[in-house]
């Protein structure tokens, strides 16, 4: 144990990790807002089991226990991947599905494509997603990508006028818990819109 804190205060030490956000994170709790990339600093947990677009988890599910289920998107209907051939695996458990479970604190369940205004945005937060972390296998985003945000920070976006287009299919019902359905729709994301 006192290896592994040991480890952990060295990469807390180092500037640019996502312990560096992780601690920022944790300091604005205080003041009611919580959203970090905490899946990039952490493996994958658990047997993910998915579909070529689906996502069906096997061990884990929302509330940690491990039953089978289909997991429903805020639409009611089958959570669909959000990650895309080519592009990064999103994902708290890096499955390419907005997922969750008892880890999960941020709630990493909003299918987004990134833009530059929401780079920009989420930099200025303190949560640096376009620098890659190679350390925890976090490539760094850009304009395009999709990934999977904290459902507060995509709100917080929402509010400041920043926020990324959303794939409504593709983002975990545990979003309504933060953000109203009819804000997500009105940035919902069309295949043929680019918006970068």
């Amino acid at each position: 144990d006192s290896e592994m804190w040991s480890q952990l205060k060295q990469d807390r030490a180092v500037p640019g990790t996502h312990w560096n956000a992780l601690e920022r994170a944790v300091s604005l709790l205080a003041v009611g807002v919580l959203c970090v990339v905490v899946a990039s600093a952490l493996p994958a947990l658990g047997s993910v089991v998915a579909s070529s677009s689906s996502c069906q988890l096997s061990q884990i599910n929302d509330d940690g226990m491990g039953s089978v289920g289909q997991k429903l998107n805020v639409l009611g209907t089958a959570l669909q991947k959000c990650s895309r051939p080519g592009g990064p695996t999103t994902g708290f458990y890096r499955d390419g599905c907005c997922t969750t479970g008892e880890g999960d604190y941020g709630r990493h369940v909003v299918c987004s494509r990134m833009t530059q205004a929401f780079l920009e945005f989420t930099r200025s937060r303190g949560n640096d997603l376009s620098s890659p972390a190679p350390q925890y296998g976090f490539p760094g985003l850009r304009p395009g990508d999709f990934w999977c945000l904290c459902a507060s920070r995509w709100q917080e976006a929402f509010e400041s006028g920043a926020a990324p287009q959303v794939v409504l299919e593709s983002t975990h019902e545990a979003a309504l818990r933060y953000c109203k359905l009819e804000d997500l729709q009105e940035n919902a994301f069309v295949e043929d819109t680019i918006e970068l």
